[in-house]
């Protein structure tokens, strides 16, 4: 009604400005301010988890900027600029699955992994061949390489089959079945032939059943059968005349154990990597990386790219980037230890044992104590389709921090 008075507050309500005291309000300080805009703009995010990647692929850009600008003639910068191309696709990826709830990803387990083994089986069939194993799916802009991405695919998916009828089914049951899905990827990409990759799958699938609480009796059995099983595939199928692995990745797996007994076939890789990584002394020998420069050092972008570390950077480089390694996988076993139900503790382990699986042999089979089986240092090997899925998992790794701290701030108890 025109003219009426205005509403007056009621009982208790504060006028608008006024403190409770009956004063002005007093505004938030702006420390406080700016701390608010920051966690509504990146949803509460680890920073360092997310500073500790990025900074392993800053390095990793900057080490293919001063090694490889002579690879491709007549563009310097071949890998670096495809290396960032990666990097930002993987960050913009990482954030916005950070703002997903990665419980969604539960009820999608069968489409994912029908996906996954779709994939992985298409690149049978279509992939290109690259020394005689079939990897690769060329697309107009990108090589994508699908076992990547069905790594992280079998985490979520493994880890959400775990919770399927976990009181209706025995527990010998339900590891065997985790085992059968595991499996079957591992196989499949053995097949290509990928043995690095089949490996993961392993460690991923053992850490996935680690967690959701498996009897110690079956990692015994376990234990038993995988011995067995090195024993058939390394011994008693050569013996026979009918070996299990190709020529050349039988000789990857047995020449660490005497790198000096063929310098010039088998064990020259690994021969290679040691002379690069123990030239580089305490603070490297930089532009006079003889090894990496001159083209002595094989792979040096991908498979060997922590020798090139060892050589330029001495180490001190190597060091620094160890522990940007260590802070990542100490921030993903933190996070496990945060997560607001057991789904969530599940997929943060099985990225952890991947990402300390990747890091472990590839730094290995660099100083000469692990087999090459050609799995990269995550981040750091020049890959589009292995950055941009690191990225993604850490994405997911902050979805499972990002959900227990509004889990905690709301005080919902912890669920399954």
């Amino acid at each position: 009604m025109i003219g009426a008075p205005a509403p007056t507050a009621g009982r208790g309500a504060r006028p608008r400005g006024r403190s409770l005291a009956g004063g002005q309000a007093h505004p938030r300080p702006f420390g406080e301010r700016q701390t608010g805009a920051i966690e509504r703009a990146f949803g509460g995010m680890d920073f360092a988890l997310a500073g500790a990647a990025i900074l392993i692929v800053a390095f990793s850009a900057y080490t293919l900027g001063v090694t490889t600008q002579e690879d491709v003639a007549g563009d310097p910068y071949f890998y670096v600029i495809r290396q960032c191309i990666y990097a930002v696709v993987g960050i913009a990826l990482m954030f916005a699955l950070a703002r997903i709830d990665y419980s969604r990803f539960r009820e999608l387990r069968v489409g994912l992994y029908t996906a996954m083994i779709a994939s992985i089986v298409l690149v049978l069939a279509l992939g290109e061949a690259t020394r005689g194993s079939r990897r690769w799916i060329e697309l107009p802009f990108f090589t994508f390489q699908p076992s990547e991405l069905g790594k992280l695919l079998l985490i979520l998916t493994l880890a959400a089959f775990a919770l399927e009828g976990v009181r209706r089914t025995s527990e010998a049951r339900r590891t065997a079945k985790l085992l059968l899905l595991g499996a079957v990827p591992a196989v499949i990409v053995f097949v290509a032939p990928d043995l690095g990759t089949g490996l993961v799958y392993g460690v991923i699938t053992l850490a996935v059943l680690y967690i959701a609480g498996v009897s110690w009796k079956h990692f015994a059995v376990l234990g038993g059968a995988a011995a067995a099983l090195v024993a058939i595939v390394l011994v008693i199928t050569p013996a026979l005349g009918t070996p299990i692995l190709e020529p050349y990745q039988e000789e990857r797996i047995t020449s660490f154990l005497n790198p000096s007994e063929d310098p010039r076939d088998s064990s020259y890789q690994i021969n290679q990597a040691l002379i690069a990584v123990g030239s580089g002394g305490k603070t490297g020998r930089g532009e006079d990386a003889t090894q990496s420069q001159a083209g002595f050092l094989p792979e040096r972008h991908t498979d060997f790219i922590f020798a090139v570390v060892g050589e330029r950077f001495g180490f001190v480089g190597a060091a620094f980037l160890l522990s940007l390694y260590a802070l990542l996988i100490w921030r993903a076993l933190r996070i496990l230890t945060l997560s607001k139900n057991l789904y969530g503790a599940m997929i943060a382990g099985g990225i952890a044992a991947m990402l300390m699986f990747h890091l472990f042999v590839n730094v290995g089979m660099n100083v000469g104590v692990a087999p090459i089986t050609g799995i990269p240092l995550p981040l750091m090997s020049f890959g589009g389709s292995s950055v941009v899925v690191t990225f993604m998992a850490i994405g997911i790794l902050q979805s499972i921090y990002v959900q227990a701290r509004l889990s905690s701030r709301n005080g919902a108890p912890a669920i399954r």
